[in-house]
């Protein structure tokens, strides 16, 4: 994704096209989502080791875990477990990578090359049809990042979109099929215009250029653009209107983790340790986004710690588990699956895909 003007990074805030998903289900690299990505190398971080320690009862005792993931949001949550892993305090041994795009991650997940990915929520059912149930979901890390951005006073709330015309980048993507659902939700679907830019950078020039301008951005670039300029609003967050407007359980899902199932039979143990180490360093991140800011940078996540610190609050960083999990994220891949099946990877995931023991 380009820059836009700021010394940050921003990889991940998208979602697989159909163009993708179809591309993804042949065993091809993935390009064009939400936005468009550089091929510029990953940061490894290894905490040390290289083999499984097990004892004489055969139990796990220290575990190598390989985990990938990418750069933007859905990454913050995981910067303080990197931090405490290369100090050696952790109950397993990590093995990260921070790539630049699901280039780099999705056929390397698909070909078993990591144990453990932080994937946008419709990758994974992507994988898990292209795999034959080779992976399973353990927890949703990161909700929704999208928000409805102006500088015109009269956009209060979601239903005085109604008459205008809003801007966004993901036609074909979560992004649009987010935005019908919800206007249809409303019931002003038929009132409001979509018009869709490349990239989110032509969204944020649009807001910069005209006052009474409508856009949907998602974090960080939200908080780019407000700190560019006073005037702009992040008005509607888009994540708390799907839990108003849908009472099925679901929620809007940018990210979620997985891992081999093949990984999980074998280390059961280490699975939850990394699952347990995982929600303590998302409330680490909640709890102290000045703190978490500066590890962000370090581990190659984004590039600025001022715009970390003001985004994590509007990035939705979350460890849910268990029978939420499923709720949660069936209830929103049905949604994408419903406006394209190839979204998913053809079929919704069935329920082995969810761990939620």
């Amino acid at each position: 994704m380009r820059k836009g003007g700021e010394q940050m990074t921003v990889r991940n805030a998208r979602f697989l096209t159909r163009r993708e998903a179809v591309r993804a289900s042949l065993g091809l690299a993935l390009s064009l989502g939400l936005a468009a990505c550089s091929g510029q190398q990953g940061t490894p971080q290894s905490s040390g080791g290289s083999a499984d320690q097990s004892g004489s009862d055969g139990k796990d005792k220290t575990t190598t875990i390989k985990v990938a993931s990418l750069k933007g949001p859905t990454s913050i949550g995981i910067a303080s477990l990197m931090d405490k892993a290369n100090k050696g305090e952790t109950q397993n041994h990590y093995d990260f990578k921070v790539a630049s795009s699901p280039d780099e991650v999705i056929p390397e997940v698909a070909k078993g090359g990591f144990d453990i990915a932080l994937v946008p929520s419709n990758s994974a059912a992507v994988l898990y049809n292209k795999t034959d149930a080779g992976v399973s979901v353990i927890d949703i890390n990161t909700l929704g990042v999208l928000f409805v951005v102006t500088a015109n006073a009269d956009i209060r709330e979601f239903a005085d979109l109604s008459g205008h015309t809003v801007y966004l980048s993901g036609k074909g993507a979560s992004p649009e099929y987010t935005m019908r659902k919800l206007l249809d939700k409303a019931g002003i679907a038929s009132s409001v215009t979509l018009e869709y830019k490349s990239e989110h950078a032509e969204v944020v020039s649009m807001l910069m250029g005209d006052e009474s301008a409508i856009g949907i951005l998602p974090q960080p670039f939200v908080t780019v653009a407000t700190t560019k300029n006073a005037k702009l609003k992040a008005s509607i967050d888009l994540t708390e209107l799907w839990g108003k407007l849908n009472d099925d359980g679901s929620k809007l899902v940018q990210g979620v983790t997985i891992v081999q199932r093949s990984f999980l039979n074998e280390h059961p143990d280490a699975v939850q340790s990394f699952i347990r180490e995982h929600a303590d360093s998302v409330q680490a991140a909640n709890t102290d986004p000045k703190a978490v800011a500066p590890l962000v940078v370090s581990a190659g996540i984004l590039d600025s710690e001022e715009v970390v610190e003001r985004a994590i609050p509007g990035c939705h960083l979350v460890c849910i588990t268990g029978d939420e999990m499923k709720a949660a994220l069936h209830g929103y891949l049905q949604v994408l699956f419903d406006a394209d099946a190839a979204s998913v990877g053809g079929a919704l995931p069935a329920d082995d895909f969810y761990h939620v023991g």
